[in-house]
């Protein structure tokens, strides 16, 4: 059976009646990227406005007597919708959609069949499959590439059919019939029951498919393919966007521009040579900023090679740095018989730590060093580095090094 959503996609709201109302679980993206289980209920309808997710396309949202509707999934020929609250069986019941959600899927997924068509027709292009992603959707082609001119006439194609206002049709057909076999699709769940249901753009395409769509090419305003990526083995894949995303991102964009153009002082068509310009500076400034820490860290190795705890545990901290400023300290001084603890980054915050010195001490030690300022690191060679969270224990660390030095020359 057809729900009302395959029957009449644009369709807003309507009444039924509940069947059942059983305990049930969903599983959902938390904050983190952990997963939370909420528990609730799954409430089955006679009929339903919500689409259930399903061929590539993500389900709709809505709400049951103002009741949200977190989920929706088909199973078998019905649909269980995800409440936190109950609803009674035998009740009558006010069903309501998200539209602009539910208006987003039908406009990206009749346009895939529209580009998945079109690419077949122009240059047997076959799709293998799609995603209807939250920003923007993917149609994976079987082909190890596409060219930027195969894309160029795709998008005038298929914009040409928009403007042609092609009527877009749906029609339920028997198993057996035999105009099954010459419909497009990529074959029947395992749990199908009842018709096939088959969407056909006239003149262009005639496919099966159970998601929601529009009736007129005209409803999808515009499509806009953002370009090519390279897929899994020997495919591609073709990012485009659909009527209204094709509005915001062209907003988004617009607003980029605005920002930039006040940023770079300069016109929207000087934006790339001004960024270039702006690149080439700063490799400039930061290979000049390389050579100046690099003299400094000569310099400071030459002061501590002198210091009076020459011998011991020499230690440094600079809020500026980095690994490679620590490591031209340590290759000048070439502590063989000292323990050199240099640190870079916030005093009371994460940075960078380095501990050299005799081998033997070092990886004992090193491993230590790291526990203490709570970080992780490696080393081998008399050489451990790595990074820190708490720079705040460095005092820790370094008695650390104190005692271990005293008690070897105690021992000797």
């Amino acid at each position: 059976m057809a729900f009302l959503c395959q029957r009449d996609s644009y369709a807003r709201e309507f009444t039924t009646t509940v069947v059942s109302c059983s305990p049930a679980e969903l599983q959902t993206d938390a904050s983190g990227g952990k997963k939370e289980v909420l528990s609730g209920f799954h409430v089955v309808l006679e009929d339903t406005l919500l689409f259930p997710e399903g061929g590539g396309q993500p389900d709709d949202r809505g709400t049951i007597n103002d009741i949200s509707v977190l989920k929706v999934t088909r199973r078998g020929a019905q649909a269980d919708h995800f409440t936190e609250s109950p609803l009674s069986p035998g009740s009558q019941v006010q069903v309501r959609v998200d539209w602009e959600r539910r208006f987003d899927h039908m406009q990206q997924h009749s346009g895939q069949h529209l580009i998945t068509a079109v690419a077949d027709l122009l240059f047997g292009l076959k799709t293998t499959s799609w995603e209807l992603g939250r920003l923007r959707s993917v149609i994976e082609l079987d082909s190890p590439s596409v060219t930027a001119e195969q894309v160029t006439a795709i998008e005038q194609s298929v914009n040409q059919k928009i403007r042609d206002r092609l009527p877009v049709s749906v029609r339920e057909l028997s198993l057996d019939d035999p105009e099954v076999e010459q419909v497009r699709g990529q074959g029947l769940p395992d749990d199908h029951a009842g018709p096939v249901r088959v969407v056909t753009i006239e003149g262009v395409d005639s496919n099966m498919c159970c998601g929601t769509h529009v009736s007129n090419l005209s409803d999808l305003q515009v499509i806009k393919i953002l370009g090519t990526e390279k897929g899994k083995k020997n495919k591609s894949n073709l990012i485009f966007l659909a009527g209204n995303r094709v509005l915001k991102w062209m907003e988004r964009s617009h607003g980029s521009e605005k920002a930039l153009t006040s940023l770079l002082k300069c016109g929207v068509e000087d934006h790339v040579e001004a960024v270039k310009k702006l690149q080439n500076a700063t490799k400039l400034l930061q290979k000049n900023n390389l050579n100046l820490l690099r003299e400094l860290a000569v310099h400071t190795a030459h002061s501590l090679r002198s210091s009076p705890a020459w011998g011991g545990v020499v230690t440094l901290h600079r809020k500026e740095g980095d690994s490679e400023f620590m490591n031209i300290i340590a290759n000048e001084i070439g502590s063989e018989e000292t323990l050199l603890f240099l640190t870079v980054g916030d005093e009371k915050g994460a940075g960078l730590f380095l501990l050299a010195g005799p081998a033997e001490a070092v990886e004992t030690l090193g491993p230590r060093v790291a526990e203490i300022l709570e970080g992780k690191g490696a080393g081998k060679k008399g050489r451990f580095q790595g990074k820190a969270t708490k720079m705040s224990r460095r005092a820790e660390a370094q008695a650390l090094l104190q005692d271990y030095v005293s008690t070897q020359s105690a021992e000797e």
